[in-house]
Order: structure tokens, then C-alpha cells, then sequence
């Protein structure tokens, strides 16, 4: 069972043209806990909710029942300990079960939840937490993390509480200690107590690729857009089980490992491993039989190295990925082992699914496919006028009819920046991006990473999937270096994979490489080779860093 027919009339095999018509109905006062997780724990108890394991060999199957009293217990808990509605709490959990309990005790509460990543260091902590207010922070057993989140603490006056999962911290609170002492009841609050359908709910930090983080806000009614990522997207299947390969510091969390699929009465599979590696993934998918499965392009660039042979994936049918634009190597490729093809899609920490290849369209490798239900997406020119196909331009939603579901509340604390994202015709995404003749969305880079060089418009991914062919290359980025003559030129830095060493022979047989794929003024004219590239903490390449530097190092 599931209670997809009560937010949207949509029916099985229905055509992108007439899925995209579907429009998702909002009840009034919606809290995903009280009226999906704890309608299953009434009507369904033993229903599936979560399959956990972890690379120590630990496994717990949860039912909706169980999840319904733990994060009720955990809701006492909280409170016990100060939080009220409208108080931020930071959650550091990696893939513990436990996260599934604290956002959801937090929604119940109407406390804002604030996901964050194991990564974090100090200075990386007291930004958060004075930028957001946060009240309590809640992590993992992790002694780096408990150490920096130790060393911020004087420097954030707002944290009043610091809880851990584990035991004999001076100063801490442990959770597992305290938390059986609490009741597995938690009526909904009412009157001043409740919560709204516009009350804040969920607060992610963006990745920063450049500049500091913004607080990106989404309220209560963010669950229900998930349905179109869960169901028209992902596939999922009532009674199935879905990964998706997602830490919960990220929002990919929420999109893949939460809403959607409980909405749509899918269990989640959750993998707490330490490493990303391609045997036990598939080992673990296996053994549990996942029907449905999301994941970027880069880890799908090591899973196609293994032997899939080796592997039972039978129960396997669905896979999906975004992140990054997908290489159409890798695509061919995962076909060619397994017979199924990837589904990309586009989405920002701002929304949820904007476009997607969607079943009954024939997936285009590279491409995030067409606009989502409930997306009026469109290509515009500076001057806000639409650009004809294959015509480069700015990636835009339209918001002057009507505001999408699932589109962000604002930036938390900043109505100046929220005015001018959400006060328009349209909110920009920040990326470029082309129609093409059949309609569907290519993305060509970031507004800032568009290289410009003698009067064209380069894109760093285009150039970045071709380098990536290459057998030397593990990893890449492509940006644009100052030239006097030109503008920019096109600059790829590089990481070798082992067994290839740097030099002007390998660097001649990757350009030379590049000239068989691109036009000519796409060919990287300076090529470094590099032990690292700049990341942010969620993983993704900071070119910014890398033009940055090229600029110092010009200038000296």
C-alpha cells in the first residue's frame, strides 16, 4: 500500500506529455511524519521502511512502526533537552540509522533541520553555526569530528547543546543512554505548537563553489514535490527497495533516501560504509535485492570496471543518476553489462527534480532530459528573451504564474539575496544550458565557468567528457586561463591514473586526442598535471580556486 492516489491522479504508463500535466495536491498542514510515516505505523505496521547495514557486518530491517516510535521517542528527547519549534539543530550522521530519527522527531517538533556533513572542520562548523543560529548539534562517533566540533564551540555562542551516539564524553550528551527513558508517544502539537505548510522545515548549506555557503530553506510542503523524484523519476515500486548513493549531510539524501519513497511505499536501502568501493556495492545490492537504483556519474564510472557477471542483479531494473552531467562512455557501457539504460536528471539544493529523461522517453546520454511536472523551465538570453534551439543561454524557472512546489522558501536570514532570487518572472539557476531541436536540456557549465575565448563559448564539461576517454586520465577540470590575444584559453588540469607519468609526450597525446573529438579552438592549449584538484566538501571542483591561482601566478 501507499498513498501516492491522495497527492496526484496519474496512472501507470502514462506519456511524458500527459505525466507532465500532473499536478500534486497540498493538504492543508502537511507534516511528512505525522501523515505518511505515522499513517503506515497505523494502517500497515509491519510494512518496510528501511533496510541498514553497514561495512561491519550490522543489519537492521526497520518497519514503519518501529521508525514511528523511535523518532517519537526521539522527539521527547529532544525536547527534554530544549528544543522547541522554530530552533535549528545540526545533524552529522553520515548514513547512521539514527539520522531517520532526528529529522524526523524535528518535524514533528516544527524545529528546523540543518543536515551537514562528517567533513566538516572547525572554522567550517562556527560558520554554520552562527550563520544559522544552530541550538543543538547532534553527531556520529567520529573522535576528528567531536574534536573540531569542540574547538568551535567558543567561538558559537548560539549552541547550547551538544549530543553524540557516543558514551563517556565530558560534555556531551548520549543519546543511546538517555533515549530509552522516553515515552514513544508524541501527540501533534497544536495551536501555537504546530506547524504549517510554510513554516520552515529543512535547511541545506550549498556546496560553495564559490563564495561562502548560502542557507538555502525549504518548508513543509518540500516532501510532497519528491513524489515526482521518487515516482516519475526513480521508478520506485510499492514494497520495493531503492538505493541511493548519498551521504545525509547532502540533499541528495532527502531525494533519494526519504520522501518520495515512503510516499510512494518504497523501502530505502541505507549502506554506512567508510569507502565507496564497486565489489561490496554490488555484493550488498545483490544480496538484498535492489530493484531501483540512483548514483552520480563518477561512481558509475567504477562500477562499470567491475565484472558484473560476478554479481546476481536480477532484481535490478531501474537506474538513475545526476550530479554531473553524465559521459556517454559510461553510459554505453553500464548498458552494455547490464541491458539498462541510465535516466539523468537535473536538480539544484534550491528545488527538487527541474528536468529529466522520464520513462517512455529514449534516454539521451549528457542530456538532463525534459522539464519536470510542475516546472515551467525555459533558456533565455541576458536580455530575458528566449533562446532559439541549440542556442546557449541562461537556465531559468519561471515563477510569475505560479511557484513551483518543491522550489526553495528563500535564503535563510537574507531577504536581500531571497528578493532577488524568488521576487521576479523568473528564479536563474546560475547554469547554461540549450534546447535542442527535440526538446531536451544539454547543460553546458556554471555561468562563471563558460569559457570565452576569440569570441566563442566553450564549455568546460564538453571538453572534460572527451578528456575523460583518455586512458591516462583518472580525473579532470577544464577552465579558462587569461590570454592577452584571445580572451581566455582553455586549460585542463589533470590526475593521472597509476601507470601514466607526466610529461610533454603524454601531454601532445592528449591533445592530439582531444583535436579527433573537438572542434579546434575546444582543445586545451595548456594542460597541467595535477596530484589534486580544489573540491568543496560535498565533492565538487571548485574552478574558481584553480582561475584563481592561474590569475596569481600571471600576475607575479
Amino acid at each position: 500500500m501507499n498513498y501516492l492516489n491522495e497527492f496526484i491522479d496519474w496512472h501507470e504508463g502514462e506519456t511524458y506529455d500527459e505525466m507532465r500535466k500532473t499536478e500534486i495536491k497540498v493538504p492543508k498542514d502537511f507534516n511528512f511524519s505525522y501523515d505518511i510515516v505515522d499513517r503506515y505505523a497505523k494502517e500497515a505496521p509491519e510494512k518496510r521502511a528501511m533496510v541498514w547495514c553497514n561495512d561491519k557486518g550490522e543489519e537492521h530491517v526497520f518497519t514503519f512502526k518501529q521508525i514511528s516510535e523511535d523518532s517519537q521517542r526521539t522527539a521527547n528527547f529532544l525536547v527534554s533537552h530544549g528544543i522547541q519549534k522554530g530552533d535549528v539543530v545540526m545533524i552529522i550522521m553520515r548514513r547512521r540509522y539514527e539520522f531517520w530519527w532526528l529529522i524526523l522527531a524535528l518535524h514533528r517538533i516544527g524545529a528546523i533541520c540543518v543536515p551537514a556533513t562528517n567533513q566538516l572542520l572547525t572554522d567550517d562548523i562556527v560558520y554554520r553555526c552562527n550563520s544559522a543560529e544552530v541550538k543543538m548539534i547532534v553527531c556520529l562517533e567520529d573522535e576528528k569530528l567531536e574534536s573540531h566540533i569542540t574547538e568551535a564551540l567558543p567561538q558559537s555562542p548560539s549552541v547550547k547543546s551538544i549530543v553524540t551516539l557516543s558514551s563517556g564524553k565530558e560534555g556531551w550528551v548520549d543519546f543511546h543512554k538517555e533515549l530509552p527513558s522516553f515515552s514513544a508517544c508524541f501527540p501533534r502539537p497544536e495551536g501555537e505548537k504546530a506547524t504549517h505548510n510554510d513554516d520552515p522545515m529543512l535547511m541545506y548549506f550549498t556546496s560553495g563553489t564559490s563564495g561562502y555557503p548560502k542557507m538555502v530553506m525549504h518548508n513543509y510542503t518540500y516532501p510532497l514535490a519528491h513524489i515526482v523524484t521518487a515516482k516519475f523519476w526513480q521508478c520506485v515500486e510499492d514494497d520495493g527497495l531503492h538505493l541511493s548513493v548519498a551521504e545525509t549531510g547532502w540533499g541528495k539524501a532527502v531525494w533519494g533516501k526519504l520522501y518520495g519513497q515512503w510516499i510512494s511505499g518504497s523501502a530505502v536501502f541505507v549502506y554506512d560504509l567508510l569507502a565507496f568501493t564497486p565489489d561490496l556495492f554490488f555484493k550488498k545490492m545483490a544480496h538484498y535485492k535492489v530493484n531501483t537504483f540512483c548514483a552520480p556519474p563518477t561512481a558509475y564510472r567504477f562500477l562499470i570496471r567491475q565484472d558484473m557477471s560476478n554479481y546476481d542483479l536480477s532484481n535490478l531494473h531501474y537506474c538513475v543518476t545526476a550530479g554531473e552531467a553524465l559521459n556517454s562512455e559510461v553510459f554505453n557501457k553500464f548498458y552494455e553489462k547490464t541491458g539498462i539504460k541510465m535516466f539523468e536528471a537535473y536538480g539544484q539544493t534550491e528545488t527538487t527534480l527541474v528536468a529529466g529523461n522520464f520513462p517512455g522517453m529514449e534516454p539521451k546520454p549528457g542530456s538532463m532530459g525534459k522539464p519536470a511536472p510542475g516546472y515551467d523551465v525555459d533558456i533565455v538570453r541576458p536580455d530575458g528573451k528566449k533562446c532559439t534551439p541549440l542556442e546557449t543561454g541562461s537556465l531559468v524557472i519561471r515563477i510569475d504564474q505560479k511557484k513551483p512546489l518543491g522550489l526553495f522558501s528563500g535564503y535563510y536570514k537574507n531577504e536581500e539575496q531571497t528578493k532577488k532570487a524568488l521576487s521576479g518572472v523568473t528564479y536563474n539557476t546560475g547554469d547554461q544550458a540549450y534546447f535542442d531541436d527535440d526538446g531536451y536540456i544539454w547543460f553546458v557549465g556554471r555561468n562563471d565557468d563558460i569559457i570565452k575565448s576569440t569570441g566563442f563559448r566553450i564549455s568546460p564539461f564538453e571538453v572534460e567528457s572527451v578528456l575523460q576517454q583518455h586512458p591516462s586520465v583518472l580525473e579532470c577540470a577544464v577552465t579558462g586561463m587569461p590570454d592577452p590575444r584571445r580572451g581566455q584559453i582553455v586549460k585542463a588540469s589533470i590526475i593521472l591514473n597509476k601507470g601514466f607519468t607526466a610529461g610533454k609526450d603524454l601531454e601532445k597525446e592528449i591533445k592530439g586526442f582531444v583535436a579527433e573529438h573537438l572542434a579546434l579552438y575546444k582543445i586545451p592549449r595548456v594542460i597541467e598535471f595535477v596530484e589534486a584538484l580544489p573540491k568543496t566538501i560535498s565533492g565538487k571542483i571548485r574552478r574558481v580556486e584553480i582561475r584563481e591561482h592561474d590569475k596569481e601566478k600571471q600576475g607575479e
